[in-house]
């Protein structure tokens, strides 16, 4: 199978990946979920007009000229409004939230006033009509769209949905992820391991990524290089109900790589395999009835650059969300050798020097050095067959964070 282009295997990937179905979910729980559906509003507000200021409900009429002193006929605290009428040089005492009394036409705050005792209060400042008061409807109106299908429910949104009366909202539901390590030589983290081992890394970083982006993760943990135990954990993973299902190594062309021909005799229809880039040409891609199964490589740089390139997108796309990767320009802080046949994503520090970002590759490259991407916050993009750049030529970056 010949490598496939990045571009051409991204669009094979998300051409027919669409938001999965919705769900109600409590507001409560909703956070960060995304709107299957616009949020209409179901009541209006503010419900009356209400005092936005402690102080006492006025005629404008009776405080034009001050000092005026008023007769203090009643109390409307929030949530208790009162229920009279506020008549010639009246004037009731009210609190942030209350409802306006009929008659009244603007707030004086308590500032402004001085209460004379014996039910009389004088106004020292005067006030014109409206002042201080939050109309009817200011916010929103009963049937005003609040919020547009696709939003992510960050604080604002969900305290503007509890606010229009919604105890539950209409989302798009999680995709669930199910990773499979596999290989006799990984371990989890903690094991005593043996002369031939190593620690079992990539499932971490893997989770975390798709968490980022919306998801759920399942950890299946390792599957010794046998089919059956291969088997087994896909298996499982299609009864969990997973959306997609990730194998980390074991998807290139080894007599010990398993995972494509596990997943071909389950029924998966392999749509691609083998990318045209460095790290993570033996990226795998094809569908297992509904759920779409990508074999991530095995090498650590390689699983993790091949997740934020094709894993993440397909993610966020599955659960409604918007999705771009962050690419900025910048200039080469090294010289670069020619490049091959595949699109190479180069580990680099990108930094701010006399108000342009130069981006610096790390000298080796190795697709297992971990330490390296850890402390790299930008991918050098370098096109199939680019020539040798040198220090300061003009360069395209991934960041990473």
């Amino acid at each position: 199978m010949a490598l496939l282009p990045v571009a051409e295997a991204l669009e094979r990937l998300l051409e027919d990946a669409a938001p999965l179905q919705a769900e109600c979910v409590a507001l409560m729980d909703a956070a960060d979920r995304v709107l299957a559906e616009p949020l209409l509003a179901l009541r209006t507000q503010p419900p009356f007009n209400a005092s936005a200021m402690d102080g006492y409900a006025v005629r404008a009429e009776d405080v034009a000229s001050v000092p005026a002193r008023l007769s203090v006929i009643g109390m409307a605290p929030a949530g208790r409004g009162f229920a009279g009428t506020v008549g010639r040089a009246q004037a009731v005492r009210i609190f942030t939230g209350a409802p306006l009394p009929a008659g009244a036409d603007t707030i004086v705050i308590q500032e402004n006033a001085r209460d004379l005792g014996g039910g009389s209060v004088e106004v020292t400042a005067s006030t014109v009509e409206g002042r201080n008061i939050r109309r009817l409807g200011l916010d929103f109106s009963k049937g005003d769209v609040l919020l547009e299908k696709g939003r992510p429910l960050d604080p604002a949104a969900l305290s503007l949905a509890a606010s229009a009366n919604h105890p539950q909202v209409s989302v798009v539901k999680r995709p669930l992820i199910a990773i499979i390590a596999t290989g006799d030589e990984l371990l989890p983290p903690g094991s005593d391991l043996g002369p031939d081992q190593i620690i079992s890394s990539n499932a971490y970083g893997v989770a975390a990524a798709a968490r980022s982006v919306g998801a759920s993760a399942l950890d299946l943990g390792i599957a010794p290089d046998r089919k059956e135990a291969i088997a087994t954990l896909v298996k499982q993973a299609v009864d969990a109900g997973a959306d997609v299902i990730v194998t980390l190594g074991g998807a290139s062309v080894g007599d010990h790589d398993l995972v494509h021909d596990v997943l071909t005799g389950e029924g998966m229809t392999l749509d691609f395999w083998k990318i045209a880039m460095r790290p993570g040409k033996p990226l795998m891609f094809g569908r297992l009835g509904d759920t779409r199964c990508i074999g991530l490589p095995g090498n650590p740089v390689a699983s993790l650059v091949c997740t934020q390139l094709f894993l993440k997108p397909l993610l966020a796309r599955l659960g409604g969300r918007a999705f771009r990767q962050d690419m900025r320009q910048a200039r080469l802080g090294a010289t670069m050798p020619a490049n091959d046949l595949r699109q190479d994503y180069v580990r680099a520090v990108v930094k701010e020097e006399a108000g342009t970002p130069l981006a610096t590759p790390f000298g080796v490259q190795d697709s297992s050095m971990l330490k390296m991407l850890a402390d790299a916050n930008g991918l050098i993009v370098r096109e199939p067959f680019a020539p040798p750049a040198a220090t300061g030529a003009a360069c395209s970056v991934l960041m990473l964070r």
